[in-house]
């Protein structure tokens, strides 16, 4: 496993952990299920687009030693870790943090 691959799993396996918390917790409903799922491939769409947007035009490059896996266009497998993994660690932190799924932002209640 190269050294990306094994940062990436590290990543998003350490991103996970409060998920499987609020999971346990009881903290997770339907609903953030698929908000967390809809946010997550969101979040894989610009990254496939800006990354080759970048890529192709020469912003950046990546040398074939580092590169270890498959591509999604331009862009490395590896780059979508970081979108995935904070798709997945901010709503569980939120959850974990705030103790109840209904708590919204101060500002955003409607009891206010």
């Amino acid at each position: 496993m190269s050294t990306y691959a094994a940062l990436n799993s590290a990543f998003v396996g350490l991103a996970v952990l409060p998920l499987i918390a609020a999971a346990v917790c009881g903290r997770l409903r339907r609903r953030t299920w698929g908000a967390l799922g809809v946010t997550a491939g969101g979040l894989m769409l610009l990254t496939a687009i800006f990354d080759n947007i970048m890529i192709g035009a020469g912003l950046f490059t990546y040398s074939t030693e580092t590169l270890a896996g498959p591509l999604v266009g331009l862009a490395p497998l590896g780059d979508f870790a970081y979108p995935l993994g904070a798709a997945i660690l901010l709503p569980a932190a939120w959850l974990l943090l705030t103790g109840d799924e209904r708590t919204s932002p101060p500002g955003d209640r409607k009891d206010q």
